[in-house]
């Protein structure tokens, strides 16, 4: 007998299926997950009616707040899941057959379950009237293995969702929305950038790439360029982690942790600076350097500064009382020479900083006047400090304002 789709009402086994929940294995994190384990538990209740109705609402209540959708997200679920298995693959190892058997055993569950009648679930609860969920049929096994095959660049687990993460304590987590700018909306500054694109198109493609410390004044995009850059290369398997000046520290254990992940990663050291004394900048420099705990080859560092050497100096510092003051000089200006490709981007003059104003006020559907903002994005850049790409944004953006 069929339901009213097409399905196959008389495949639904509740107790079959609630024991073959009860047995996944290699996608455990799924079964337990806030959406299949009320399933199992809606299944496995042979208890009053009352009792039914509830675990089922219990179900629906959680499937909801993933989406509605049973099948699409066990299918989301399934491929961004971290197991045993994808990370074998990952390694380019075959997996032990036991577990290759069993987590192909539990993918065609996943396809049983994604094939379920909505009609047939809710009959289940001994009620009638009862909401329903929606569910979308696929085939699990075959996703699984496209996805296997392209797991170098799409990634596993919270990789292949996500883009960019941050450091919160020792563990690694996704930034749940991050800056989605694009290389194209960026307006000037186009051979520095071609030169950050370059690098990071080596790093995909797995050749060696640079350490880059892109310097100069603030306000002129340093930052953007690294976003953007990690947004474009993503499809390719670039993801992009950033870490403060404090957590530095951790860099040993990071690189450990990334070294065996098949993705191409960017290490965000954004707003870099240093005191003569800091911790920090032994420990950067030992990396940079190569230590014990080299760099991953999958993984380069970017930094940015408004400081060329890095290090705050002052005046009394330079002409101190140091014996040999020209090595310590030297130790300072070292780090920012450490890294194999320095981009400077320097404060723009008045033609730039006007293209810039007019591509971006063009862009926001801003009519120019007669003299393309000349006067009155010069007057704006005076106040806010001098000219920069951030000024630029800012003046279009009180442009846009006014204009309502």
């Amino acid at each position: 007998m069929s339901g009213a789709d097409g399905r196959e009402a008389a495949a639904f086994e509740p107790r079959a299926l609630s024991l073959s929940l009860a047995s996944v294995a290699v996608f455990r994190r799924v079964a337990d997950g806030p959406v299949l384990a009320p399933l199992a538990a809606f299944l496995a209740c042979e208890g009053a009616p009352l009792t039914r109705v509830r675990r089922y609402g219990a179900f629906l209540a959680a499937l909801y707040d993933a989406g509605g959708d049973l099948g699409a997200y066990l299918i989301d679920a399934a491929l961004t899941d971290d197991n045993a298995c994808i990370r074998a693959l990952a390694a380019g190892r075959t997996p032990p057959k036991a577990m290759a058997d069993a987590a192909e055993r539990e993918l065609r569950l996943f396809s049983r379950l994604s094939a379920l009648a909505p009609e047939a679930l809710a009959a289940h609860a001994g009620a009638a009237d009862l909401p329903l969920m929606q569910n979308t049929p696929a085939d699990f096994v075959r996703a699984y293995r496209a996805q296997a095959e392209a797991v170098r660049t799409r990634g596993y687990g919270v990789y292949a969702r996500y883009g960019m993460f941050r450091l919160d304590g020792e563990r690694i987590v996704p930034i749940l929305h991050p800056d989605p700018i694009e290389i194209g909306s960026l307006v000037g500054y186009e051979r520095e950038r071609g030169l950050v694109v370059e690098n990071t198109a080596a790093l995909a493609a797995g050749l060696p790439a640079a350490n880059v410390l892109l310097c100069g004044d603030a306000g002129t995009g340093k930052s953007s360029t690294v976003k953007a850059v990690a947004n474009r290369f993503f499809p390719q398997g670039v993801r992009l982690l950033e870490l403060r000046k404090e957590q530095l520290r951790l860099l040993p254990g990071v690189m450990d942790e990334l070294s065996g992940n098949p993705l191409k990663f960017i290490l965000f050291l954004d707003d870099l600076s240093f005191q003569r004394n800091d911790d920090s900048f032994g420990e950067l420099k030992a990396i940079l350097e190569g230590t014990a705990a080299a760099k991953a080859p999958n993984v380069a560092i970017y930094a940015t500064s408004n400081r060329r050497h890095l290090v705050r100096e002052t005046f009394s510092e330079r002409d101190g009382d140091d014996v040999h003051r020209q090595d310590t000089l030297q130790e300072i200006a070292s780090l920012s020479e450490r890294f194999g490709l320095s981009v400077l981007f320097g404060r723009p003059d008045k033609a730039l900083y006007l293209t810039i104003v007019q591509s971006l006020a063009l862009r926001a559907g801003i009519p120019a006047p007669p003299d393309g903002f000349a006067a009155e994005a010069e007057a704006f850049a005076l106040r806010k400090g001098g000219r920069s790409a951030r000024a630029a944004e800012q003046f279009v953006q009180s442009l846009a304002a006014r204009r309502g």
